[in-house]
């Protein structure tokens, strides 16, 4: 076999596109003699990855969600399977998006490649079973929250925590007053942010009860500044939101704010970091929910709760997304009160959890280790 130069990058929707391009920009950096190549978007892309297939329509979710896009998946594990095959992968990291890359980590275990997977399989959550397979396809590991290093490491994965890549894009935050200028929001009074999602799913489930819920505080706190995160790819209704949108901002919005409304995910561990009160909610497919609620071992779904190993924000979860008592929970939080300073006293201890700021730079040197 000839010596293999190339660097295979899978990542299967828009934020692990996002952290993949930051360790090609790094591993560009520290060996420019490899090729990169991958699977994922336009980060990656301007990063300097060439791309078999572009993750744009690869980006789904759920149980449910997930079957009509089986026959495109496996087209693609079959494309991976022959590059990886093909003698010139020096090594395949493989970001997030577990479901779809644990499949192909086995076909580059089958095919002699070694495996460094980042941001790896939540299996703390569901299916710690999975960890025996992990071990036999993961080379190396390179996890993102404080816990999952000793959990692995205690499974025979060779696992090294390199801190939460947000991080990075949470150094030089402005202060709350020029948050809200950068963005042309008032600079007055109290604000509220609503995070309904990235998705288009997402964003049918959550928007409306979510608007409802700021409705009924804007009767309540006088004054009340609103406005809705929204990703570019996400077009929504004015008739069913009245707010201002903010695009590409949410770390940046976050810190503006007074108390946020968030769908449950990364973006509650974006507000600890950008220190600002919460309170989660999540709805999804009905089947979808009914199969997470009989597999799922933790007690709380909120990332911000889970690194905290403890309830510090509350959550809503599926029958539980309701306008009256969502408003009722952020209420103290959008005024000075005990609750709300308790609430930024733990955010503040989950964001020192989570390491320090330069993730992608690690990894980027693990990668460059393995390739040689």
């Amino acid at each position: 076999m000839s010596a293999a130069r190339e660097v295979l990058f899978v990542a299967g929707e828009a934020s692990g596109d996002l952290h993949a391009a930051g360790v090609a920009t790094a591993l560009r950096a520290l060996r420019p003699d490899l090729t990169l190549a991958g699977v994922g978007g336009h980060h990656m892309r301007q990063a300097g990855v060439e791309l078999v297939e572009d993750t744009s329509r690869m980006a789904v979710m759920g149980f449910v969600e997930v079957l009509r896009h089986v026959p495109a998946h496996y087209a693609l594990l079959r494309r991976l399977r022959a590059r990886l095959r093909s003698g010139r992968v020096a090594l395949l990291v493989l970001v997030d998006y577990p479901g779809f890359n644990m499949r192909v980590a086995a076909e580059a275990r089958r095919a002699g490649v070694p495996v460094l997977y980042f941001i790896t399989p939540q299996v703390w959550a569901w299916r710690k079973s999975r960890l025996a397979r992990m071990a036999e396809v993961i080379t190396r590991a390179a996890v993102i929250l404080p816990f999952e290093e000793k959990l692995l490491r205690d499974h025979g994965i060779d696992a090294t925590f390199v801190g939460h890549p947000l991080l990075d894009r949470a150094e030089g935050l402005p202060s709350c007053e020029e948050a809200r200028a950068r963005l042309g929001l008032a600079a007055e009074g109290p604000l509220l942010a609503l995070f309904p999602g990235s998705r288009a799913q997402e964003i049918e489930r959550h928007l409306d009860p979510f608007v409802e819920t700021a409705r009924r505080l804007e009767q309540q706190v006088k004054g009340l500044r609103v406005a809705v995160s929204v990703a570019p790819t996400v077009t929504i209704d004015p008739a069913r939101c009245p707010y201002p949108l903010v695009q590409s901002g949410s770390l940046m919005l976050l810190r503006g704010s007074t108390a946020a409304l968030c769908k449950s995910g990364t973006t509650t561990l974006e507000a600890a970091v950008a220190g600002c009160p919460l309170i989660v909610a999540y709805r999804t497919n009905p089947w979808t929910y009914e199969i997470a609620r009989r597999v799922v071992e933790i007690p709380r779904i909120g990332l911000v709760n889970v690194v905290a190993a403890r309830e510090v924000a509350r959550e809503f979860v599926q029958d539980a997304v309701q306008p009256a008592a969502m408003a009722e929970a952020l209420l103290p939080l959008l005024r000075t009160s005990p609750e709300r300073n308790r609430m930024r006293d733990a955010l503040g201890r989950v964001r020192s959890s989570l390491g320090r700021p330069g993730a992608a730079g690690r990894v980027a040197q693990i990668a460059s280790e393995m390739a040689r």
